[in-house]
């Protein structure tokens, strides 16, 4: 064999071959020999192609939340079996442990890196190994993973007065994407949550931060929090800062503030002269205890009939109060007056809020509806009629009529009822127990309250439909019509009597059923059969419709079904 500069002879008798190749392969045999004889021995050599990383994972920059591939794709030998493994931070990747988010993809011949619902924790080197029997290669590349900010730390109130608190905060790690921009939230004792407020432009100080919060109510308890935002989002609020009182302020401001949010009370007049020592003038919404500004806080309280130019006043001490009660016997029913509402606490007073024209109450009603009666619509229904009350708008706002209905005398004071809106003239009792007596009485309401009842009337709701349905349901058809036969129904003696039938049918692509009525047990239905025919059929009554028939299907005419005749039994059965 010759041998050239690539193979050299080793002292132990090996051979040393160089940059092995292709050609190289083949047997290879070594002979030894000294006085006593000689030996040899034989190997096969095979060479192998190398293997290489064709597709490498690459750095990438990622946000949490997202699923991403690292890709590792290799070239290998087609004579040795490939392995591919996974090393974050330099620990081997357990699939099974970390299933939730890591998971190999691509296949034998690939060994691609999944990674679902990237974490924070995610971020660092990777690097895929490649093995085969008789070499290695490896590839790694860097993964970012950019979230929102870390709360910020050290909220402090440094500053506060009646109207403003100036804080300050320690920026975090922003986990590598730049806070741009922190909001600041409150809450008070009344608040239901935490609030985002209004700050003036911060400064920053190194690593220090500082913001103004405006337009706080004064006399209330405050606690203040951060949150820092960045591209990502918004991360998590800061802990608390300690909580502060703002300082006492004229009430001005308040009633300022009232005045912005449109009515500083809800103003709700309802004078009534038979009344007059029960009913209050006036009803407001209570100011809120973080509105008041101040202790000592109370109400001013302005009011006088429409065109007079004096005004009455009093002075409610009390902030809790919701109402003043105003008594004169002189007063008009539903007549108009003017109103306005001020405020004050021990730094003074705030201007009234806008005069608003309220009406006082109206007069009570005393007529009764006329010409009242009743009668059952079915087993469970009554309808109850009346002629309206005759009406004017000095009279107020007539706001409906009130039906009163019981079962019997000794129920009468737990009776139900129904109102009815506007004037309209009847109403429908619903829900009621069948072949049962009912009374009812009807009578006006409006604000002022309501009015004496009517007469009574009552009525007697039907029996039940038959629960016996329509049986032995046959049918003959043709190419253009069908007919149909069914037994008669009987009511039992608890039943309402049947009247007459009803005939449901509709095709297999219709939604909507169709009815033929009928007082007899057979019916004959002109239909062109181009499709299927679903059909039913119900007794009816004066208490309603009986219980529905099994529905049948009726196939398509073809010309082996024309004439031919089937009982229920032998067609097909669809169920609801």
């Amino acid at each position: 064999m010759y041998f050239s500069f690539r193979f050299s002879f080793l002292k132990d008798g090996g051979l040393k071959i160089d940059n092995v190749t292709k050609a190289d392969s083949g047997t290879y045999t070594c002979t030894a020999e000294n006085q006593f004889g000689k030996a040899n021995g034989t190997t096969h050599l095979v060479v192998t192609e190398p293997t290489r990383i064709t597709l490498a994972p690459s750095n990438m920059d990622v946000s949490v939340g997202e699923s991403v591939i690292l890709p590792c794709q290799a070239q290998h030998d087609p004579l040795l079996d490939i392995m591919f493994t996974w090393y974050f931070k330099e620990a081997l990747t357990d699939f099974k442990k970390d299933g939730s988010h890591f998971e190999k993809v691509g296949g034998s011949s690939s060994g691609d890196l999944m990674i679902r619902n990237i974490q924070l924790t995610h971020s660092g080197k990777y690097v895929c190994m490649v093995h085969t029997g008789v070499d290695s290669v490896s590839s790694a590349a860097e993964l970012i993973v950019r979230g929102s900010p870390v709360p910020p730390g050290y909220v402090k109130v440094e500053e506060i007065t009646d109207t403003t608190a100036q804080l300050s905060w320690k920026e975090d790690t922003d986990n590598h994407s730049p806070v741009i921009s922190y909001a600041i939230q409150a809450r008070t004792p009344f608040s239901v949550g935490w609030q985002t407020v209004t700050t003036v432009p911060e400064v920053i100080d190194g690593k220090t931060h500082t913001a103004t919060v405006v337009e706080l109510n004064p006399w209330v308890e405050y606690e203040f929090r951060v949150v820092a935002s960045n591209k990502i989002g918004g991360g998590e609020p800061s802990l608390p800062s300690e909580k502060v009182i703002t300082e006492e302020a004229d009430v001005v401001i308040l009633v300022l503030v009232l005045m912005v949010l449109m009515v500083c009370v809800l103003i709700f007049m309802v004078l009534v002269i038979q009344l007059v020592a029960q009913v209050p003038l006036l009803e407001v919404l209570p100011v809120p205890e973080e509105l008041q500004n101040g202790e000592g806080f109370g109400y001013v309280v302005d009011f006088r009939p429409l065109g007079v130019t004096n005004w009455l006043q009093t002075v409610v001490t009390s902030p809790d109060t919701p109402r003043y009660v105003f008594r004169n016997e002189s007063i008009m029913p539903f007549s108009p007056d003017e109103v306005k509402v001020g405020v004050y606490n021990n730094r003074g007073e705030g201007p009234f809020s806008p005069v608003t024209t309220v009406f006082s109450a109206e007069e009570e009603t005393y007529n009764a509806p006329t010409e009242v009666s009743a009668h059952s619509l079915s087993s469970s229904e009554i309808e109850v009629l009346w002629n309206t009350i005759p009406w004017k708008l000095s009279n107020g706002h007539l706001l409906g009529y009130e039906v009163r209905y019981w079962v019997s005398v000794e129920e009468q004071e737990s009776s139900s009822k129904v109102r009815v809106a506007g004037n309209e003239n009847s109403a429908r009792l619903r829900g009621l127990k069948s072949n049962l007596a009912y009374y009812a009485a009807v009578r006006a309401y409006k604000s002022a309250g309501t009015g004496p009842f009517s007469a009574t009337v009552n009525a007697t709701t039907k029996k039940t439909p038959p629960s016996q349905p329509p049986g032995n349901v046959v049918w003959n058809a043709t190419d253009t019509k069908v007919l149909l036969n069914w037994e008669q129904v009987k009511a039992m003696e608890n039943e309402s009597e049947v009247t007459g039938y009803k005939v449901f049918y509709r095709t297999s692509s219709q939604n909507s059923m169709q009815v033929l009525n009928t007082n007899q047990t057979s019916a004959e239905l002109v239909l062109p059969f181009q499709e299927d025919y679903i059909i039913e059929v119900k007794a009816t009554t004066d208490g309603g419709d009986g219980t529905s028939s099994e529905q049948i299907r009726i196939p398509r005419i073809t010309s082996k079904l024309v004439g031919l005749s089937f009982p229920l039994t032998c067609v097909s059965v669809v169920t609801h």
